[in-house]
């Protein structure tokens, strides 16, 4: 038996644009999100107080905004600033996951950092190291695998969270099964249902392993 004429399309749409484009952002805000958040977390725990109370103001603003607010802010107040700062809506929707996912990350970093017993930094200054050659090979090596659990639940949440970013048009999965629902719907067909439950399905088929993933991680390395 033949599927209906109306699934192939939509179905091509939603894979080839929708979940194209969201595990591009996705991919994009991980990658931006852990250098940014690594990054912070570790410059968090020197002595030097205005530069920690400056990262701490980064953390606390974008940890404490709705990500909608935050893609607002990128997406409609950055331009009325200068032009040079409108983005497409995904770049926008990139920028504010990475906001939101570096303030994240920074904190879990400060916290795997500051884990490691001091008998590691006092170790690896008898041995000559720096501040920064001593985060660089003998810390930050060790935190990373504490930081390892958090970064894949932190790409779970940033592969849902996409779905918020269809509220300025990026075409990211909902957002293109959205658009064909209303589609069939102007063509006299009722197929919501079957799409949004696809959608679902995708979700959960992505979710799901990465979700086991991380609680075997935390189990293993922490």
């Amino acid at each position: 038996m033949n599927p209906p004429d109306w699934i192939e399309p939509v179905a091509r749409y939603m894979l080839e644009v929708g979940l194209a484009n969201t595990l591009k952002l996705s991919a994009i805000a991980l990658v931006g999100s852990s250098l940014v958040g690594i990054t912070l977390g570790t410059l968090l725990t020197i002595k030097f107080l205005p530069l920690r109370a400056l990262i701490r103001a980064y953390i606390e603003i974008w940890r404490g905004l709705p990500i909608l607010v935050t893609i607002f802010i990128v997406f409609f107040a950055l331009p009325s600033i200068s032009p040079a700062l409108r983005f497409d809506s995904i770049t926008a929707g990139a920028i504010a996951l990475i906001l939101w996912g570096s303030a994240q990350v920074a904190e879990t970093t400060r916290g795997a950092v500051q884990s490691i017993p001091r008998e590691q930094h006092e170790a690896a200054l008898a041995l000559g190291f720096g501040w920064v050659g001593r985060h660089a090979f003998v810390i930050m090596p060790q935190a990373l695998r504490r930081l390892l659990p958090p970064l894949v639940g932190l790409l779970v949440n940033t592969i849902q969270n996409t779905t918020i970013v269809q509220v300025i048009g990026a075409p990211e999965l909902l957002e293109t099964a959205e658009r064909q629902v209303e589609r069939l719907t102007f063509e006299g067909d009722q197929h919501a249902i079957q799409i949004y439950g696809a959608v679902m399905v995708i979700f959960f088929i992505i979710s799901f392993p990465l979700t086991r993933l991380a609680a075997y991680l935390e189990r293993r390395l922490t």
